[in-house]
């Protein structure tokens, strides 16, 4: 678990394509401190465990369903990414609870500046639209916000300084696809109150026809 606030700016250093995967190695600095094989770090928002690691770097494994899914098959070499180690207990939850599961894309709309904010529009899937609530979290490429706004095609987050300059919002441009990861409540809610369990197959045996009158 992790919770959306962003420890540093990773680059991407070296990408190792398979024929569906791909490795990518990260340089980084502040994730690099305590780290371990077998670690996780979000990346873009993505949790991805760590297969190797210098001094400078580390890489990842990334599977095919994770290419499908987010925006790190569009990374290249020097792109730059959000990095977030896995939260440990005790510490502070300053943004919410980020699983590192993305649910999908959206795609920056519109930027509007407002005094000292930028209001970011992203259009999205109604798959993914129907779980964004005014004023509930959002993980956009890991970051932890606030929905400010939502219609059935778009929402609007705000974004102050100090997040567009921690982050990599501020390399962001109209058009870029963003990853999604949605607030967790709404998905469990909608699971459970629309799950039917399978009807049970009656066997056709002598205590069936005595329950039935034959």
């Amino acid at each position: 678990m992790f919770t959306g606030l962003i420890e540093e700016l990773g680059t991407i250093a070296a990408i190792q394509n398979g024929a569906k995967s791909s490795i990518l190695t990260i340089k980084a600095h502040e994730v690099l401190k305590d780290v371990k094989l077998g670690d996780s770090i979000a990346t873009n928002g993505v949790c991805l465990t760590v297969t190797s690691f210098s001094s400078t770097s580390f890489s990842v494994d990334v599977m095919p369903e994770t290419l499908r899914r987010s925006n790190l098959g569009q990374l290249k070499v020097g792109s730059i990414v959000n990095l977030e180690r896995a939260l440990r207990l005790g510490d502070r939850l300053g943004g919410h609870m980020v699983s590192g599961h993305i649910d999908g894309l959206g795609t920056i709309s519109h930027l509007e500046k407002d005094d000292n904010a930028i209001w970011y529009t992203l259009s999205a899937a109604p798959s993914i639209l129907k779980y964004i609530i005014e004023k509930g979290s959002v993980a956009l490429d890991g970051i932890s916000l606030t929905v400010a706004a939502v219609d059935y095609h778009t929402f609007r987050v705000s974004i102050i300084p100090h997040t567009l300059a921690m982050t990599s919002l501020k390399s962001k441009h109209v058009g870029d696809a963003i990853n999604i990861e949605c607030d967790a409540f709404g998905k469990y809610v909608e699971r459970i109150t629309q799950f039917n369990e399978p009807a049970k197959k009656q066997t056709l045996d002598l205590a069936f026809l005595k329950e039935h009158g034959f």
